[in-house]
């Protein structure tokens, strides 16, 4: 098995070397990577500027190649112009940092894994849900599983898995809860200042206000530290709508 690794946290990041040491132990993997963080860039390409890539070593061994792009740029620079064969998998992480809820569509490691998808690999996002955890012992161990389950059994056309897990012990871990997402917005903080030629800028901050009371959603069942499995898609058609936008007068 041939998989593509990816993310958004860069090529650097202590989760993707995690990922990469249990993926290694079942299949080939090559890890191309955003040159730096691109965290929360959804699935933004790049059109207007070149992309560069360099191989990246640890120890004098090729990790993996940097490109100074977006995660779904990886996914499809390294499927259509730097690996010979077409991946059997993308993988996605592991993001420092939960991914659920409506965080998805935000997501650059949700979005490596969506690029995966929409190319017709079947293709999967993990992340920790922890900033402050370094210990990727657990997720990456529960990553490769959920791997080689989606190995076995395949996918869905246009469906990735969204996995989350929580950052805890390995024995706090009560198993593996298959779920929708939940409902989320991002609370936005806009802190103004001025630079030395007195023009304004504003730095971005925030946190994400969830909905606690769907306790059957994904990060419900996240904080009780249950790793969340979700099916997601990228046809964001409101079918049962439809036919009632049919009925309007636009003319």
């Amino acid at each position: 098995m041939k998989i593509l690794l990816a993310n958004d946290d860069g090529i650097n990041a202590a989760g993707i070397k995690a990922m990469k040491k249990a993926l290694s132990t079942i299949a080939e993997v090559t890890v191309v990577a955003p040159e730096t963080e691109m965290s929360a860039v959804g699935h933004s390409i790049t059109i207007s500027d070149p992309l560069r890539v360099r191989e990246v070593s640890v120890n004098g061994d090729l990790f993996g190649i940097a490109v100074n792009g977006t995660p779904a740029d990886c996914v499809k620079i390294a499927i259509r112009a730097l690996m010979d064969t077409k991946p059997d998998m993308v993988v996605s992480g592991i993001n420092h940092g939960q991914n659920v809820a409506t965080n998805v569509i935000y997501s650059g490691t949700v979005s490596a894994a969506t690029e995966g998808t929409i190319l017709g690999i079947p293709s999967v996002a993990i992340s920790l849900a922890s900033f402050a955890s370094r210990d990727f012992t657990v997720a990456s161990e529960y990553g490769a599983r959920i791997v080689k389950q989606v190995a076995a059994r395949g996918l869905p056309k246009g469906v990735l898995l969204n996995v989350n897990v929580p950052a805890c012990p390995r024995d706090e871990v009560k198993g593996v809860k298959v779920c929708h997402l939940g409902q989320s917005k991002f609370k936005e903080i806009f802190e103004k200042r001025v630079d030395l030629r007195q023009d304004s800028y504003y730095w971005q901050g925030g946190h994400m206000e969830v909905d606690e009371s769907d306790s059957d959603a994904d990060i419900g069942w996240l904080h009780r530290n249950w790793i969340t499995v979700t099916p997601i898609h990228f046809d964001l058609t409101r079918y049962d709508f439809l036919d009632q936008i049919r009925q309007w007068e636009f003319n």
